[in-house]
C-alpha cells in the first residue's frame, strides 16, 4: 500500500533544519499542513485547517505530528474521523497542561485529550525533552493506546536536535506502516 504522509508541524512551524522539512523534501508522497498563525495558535482554527486537509485525502495517510501538533491530532480525532487516516506518528508531544514545560500561548490546547485513538499510533519520546516530562509522555502513550519508543537524549527532537533526515524516525515510521498493514 502506498501510504501518504500528512506532516503536521507544531508551534512556530518546523524550520529548514527540522526533520519534518527534510522528510517533506524526501518523501514525494507527503503533504505539509500550513496553519495561518504559527506563533499564536488557536485550537479551533488549527483543527479546522487539519479537517480541511483531511477532507481532500484520497489515499491511506499517516499523520506525522510534532510537539503541539500531537495534541492537535488528539483534539481532531476526538470529534472527527476519515477512513483515509490509517495511523499517526506522534513525536515529542508537548505537555499542553503544564505551565512549567510549555508557554501560555498554547494553553487553549489544554486539557490534553486522554482516550484510545481509533487508529494505530506510535509516540516517540526523548528523555531530555524540555516540553514534557518523560513519564508524562509514557502516560499519554498508554492512554492513547500508542506504542512507545524512547530515542534516548535528543532534546525536543526538533531543529536544535540537528537530525536532518532522522533515519531512526524513518525506521519507526516503517514499524508503524508494518503495524497498519497487519491490522488492515
Amino acid at each position: 500500500m502506498e501510504t501518504q504522509l500528512l506532516i503536521l508541524p507544531g508551534l512556530g512551524n518546523s524550520g529548514e533544519k527540522h526533520w519534518q522539512t527534510f522528510w517533506h523534501e524526501k518523501f514525494k508522497n507527503s503533504i505539509r499542513l500550513v496553519q495561518d498563525n504559527w506563533d499564536e495558535p488557536v485550537r479551533e482554527d488549527w483543527i479546522a485547517r487539519l479537517n480541511e486537509a483531511v477532507s481532500k485525502l484520497d489515499s491511506p495517510t499517516i499523520l506525522v505530528a510534532h510537539s503541539l501538533a500531537v495534541s492537535l491530532v488528539l483534539h481532531w480525532a476526538e470529534n472527527n474521523s476519515n477512513k483515509n487516516i490509517v495511523g499517526a506518528l506522534l513525536v515529542a508531544p508537548a505537555d499542553v497542561d503544564s505551565p512549567e514545560h510549555t508557554p501560555d500561548i498554547i494553553r487553549n490546547f489544554s486539557p490534553m485529550p486522554l482516550y484510545k485513538l481509533p487508529f494505530p499510533s506510535i509516540v516517540v519520546a526523548s528523555e531530555n525533552d524540555p516540553y514534557a516530562l518523560f513519564e508524562r509522555k509514557q502516560y499519554f502513550a498508554e492512554k492513547w493506546g500508542s506504542d512507545f519508543v524512547n530515542v534516548g537524549e535528543q532534546g525536543h527532537i526538533n531543529s536544535d536536535s540537528d537530525l536532518r533526515y532522522w533515519e531512526e524516525g524513518q525506521l519507526i515510521l516503517e514499524q508503524l506502516i508494518a503495524k497498519i498493514n497487519t491490522t488492515n
